[in-house]
């Protein structure tokens, strides 16, 4: 056992130790978190002789689970293979696998992604005769989603939101998208959760099981759980009662996602005779780095207050420095890396750049591709590769050349139109036979005898010629926001009414910059010379490894990551902490 533990400080080892009850570690960043839960299992099995089968870890990705067995593996041998660690989803659907029959699947059962999803919902909306423009399929499945974060069922949602008409109508489809998936013999994401506490609370005997089973429960990042993943645990640990959780109320920042705080907050009056334990050693950071970061969370009015210490050198003090706009701070950045990078032998790794939504990547990718700086988005896309900006751009390479059949087939059913797979397989066909574009067989679509695109096409088509005729008489940012206004995308993303679609309206926003901008640059102002930047500013192959490259994420993306150098641009009122 003290070889197990002497690498550990005290709390560390407070923290190991501590194995029966409830137990709450309140673990700063960088304080060892991953390393306390690996030791505790090590620890319960070789000193308190638990069976690897009787303990259950729960992380929140993949890849914090690989990495936990991996290290549990490294301490206790092949046993690791023999434990539960997993992400609440996979160890909920091990469980759907062998009891989802008591709900009337069959163990054989299908997890349906988005669009899976997507389809269901729109065969849903025909056939309960609704308006899609009205209750797009992704609004739809948002509502939906909400309501099962709520872990409300499809009556319980009808009674609760009873008498708001748009959510009278998403409990109508709510209940026939349930009853279709399970004609399906399928599942979606937000059921797996649920599912699995229907049957632990309506089947005693798979309840005794499982509670009887995980003798002990440790769940990561606590602060992140939502209520079905509280209740879950919840459940799992009430026979023994041995359950440890690791977060920090002062890393709380995925409450948009449907993370609940107050499971940590609360987690004492939930677990009566809660043993805290805090660690507050950081083996991450720098000391300045600290001090700065403890200065912005003593502002927090919750409890469980820490401060973070280490005895890591002070390093180098942070640098704050006020740019005139984007460009002005992505000039700056781009002038640090050439110096740290020239002075210093600083790899482009070595360098992140943390902002708080995608749309702010922009101005930075403009200037890191002018100074031929290589770099890859994490947990996002590059700003010209994003749906919805290669969807305006198609748009606009279908009003320059109607030839263009591969722009066409991206939006013509962006928005929706009409103009089914089996339909453009069959214009794609002739087209390829004839050798006339795509654009002029459903131009001319009656003399092919395609009778229903030429109905569905008339708007798409009487749009795009009218497009062609403006594109050498105005702006090319007045052009692409009549490309966005007439042919309904804009107002395809509002009547969604989602964050998603919000988000996109913003790049489009964003977008419109890049047109104007280029007015500004442009002697010529043409939709080819347009086209041309975009091309070549899209174009990436003069990068170099893409392993050795600038990292560009959102703070949320970053979280628990390090870099030797970090870079947080926007952070100003209104954008960090957006309100």
């Amino acid at each position: 056992m003290q070889n197990l533990i002497q690498d550990l400080n005290d709390k560390q080892q407070e923290a190991v130790l501590q194995t029966d009850g409830p137990c709450l570690i309140i673990a700063g960043a960088g304080s060892g978190k991953t390393k306390v839960l690996t030791h505790k299992i090590a620890y319960l099995m070789a000193e308190k002789y638990v069976k690897p089968w009787n303990i259950l870890a729960i992380t929140f990705t993949n890849k914090a689970a690989n990495e936990m067995k991996q290290r549990v593996e490294t301490l206790v041998g092949d046993a690791a293979n023999d434990m539960w660690i997993g992400t609440f989803h996979s160890i909920c659907v091990r469980i759907l696998r062998k009891y989802i029959d008591r709900i009337g699947f069959e163990s054989s059962f299908i997890i349906f992604d988005t669009q899976d999803q997507k389809t269901l919902i729109k065969e849903c909306l025909k056939e309960l005769k609704i308006d899609d423009k009205l209750f797009s399929d992704r609004s739809v499945l948002s509502e939906i989603s909400n309501g099962k974060n709520e872990m409300l069922e499809p009556k319980a949602y009808a009674t609760k939101y009873e008498g708001d008409y748009r959510k009278e109508i998403i409990s109508q489809i709510y209940a026939l998208y349930q009853k279709r998936l399970k004609e399906n013999n399928a599942v979606d994401f937000d059921d797996i959760i649920n599912y699995t506490i229907k049957i632990l609370t309506e089947n005693v005997d798979v309840l005794e099981y499982y509670t009887d089973k995980f003798q002990y429960v440790l769940v990561d990042e606590y602060q992140d759980t939502n209520k079905a993943q509280f209740m879950l645990i919840s459940i799992l640990a009430s026979r023994h009662g041995n359950i440890t959780v690791v977060g920090d109320n002062d890393q709380g920042i995925y409450s948009f996602r449907g993370a609940d705080i107050s499971n940590i907050l609360n987690f004492e009056q939930d677990f009566p005779g809660t043993k805290i334990i805090k660690l507050e050693q950081n083996y991450r950071c720098t000391g300045n780095i600290l001090k700065a970061a403890n200065a912005v969370i003593k502002n927090n009015q919750v409890k469980y207050d820490k401060k973070l210490w280490t005895q890591n050198d002070e390093g180098n003090l942070p640098t704050i420095y006020v740019g005139n706009d984007e460009y002005n701070e992505s000039n700056y950045i781009v002038s640090q890396i050439n110096t740290l990078k020239r002075e210093q032998f600083y790899n482009y790794s070595d360098f992140a750049i943390l902002y708080r939504m995608n749309s702010q990547s922009r101005a930075i990718e403009d200037i890191l591709r002018r100074e031929k700086i290589p770099y890859k988005i994490i947990g996002g896309q590059k700003f010209y590769e994003r749906k919805e900006i290669k969807d305006i751009i198609s748009y606009l390479r279908l009003i320059f050349n109607t030839s263009d059949n591969l722009a066409l087939k991206r939006i013509i059913n962006e928005p929706k139109r009409g103009i089914g797979k089996t339909s453009l397989d069959n214009i794609q066909e002739i087209s390829e036979r004839t050798g006339v574009s795509m654009y002029e067989i459903i131009k001319n679509a009656e003399q092919y005898g395609l009778n229903r695109v030429y109905i569905n096409s008339r708007e798409f088509i009487d749009t795009i010629e009218e497009l062609r005729e403006k594109q050498d008489k105005i702006l090319i940012s007045e052009l692409v926001k009549e490309t966005l206004n007439k042919t309904g995308y804009t107002k395809a993303l509002k009547d969604e009414n989602t964050v998603e679609a919000e988000s996109r309206i913003q790049n489009l926003d964003e977008f419109l910059t890049v047109a104007m901008e280029f007015e500004e640059e442009s002697a010529d102002n043409t939709l080819q010379e347009f086209l041309e930047n975009m091309t070549l500013t899209t174009d990436l192959d003069n990068m170099q490894d893409e392993q050795d490259c600038v990292i560009l994420m959102t703070l949320h993306s970053a979280k628990g990551l390090e870099f030797e150098t970090v870079f947080l641009v926007g952070m100003e009122e209104g954008i960090f902490p957006r309100i």
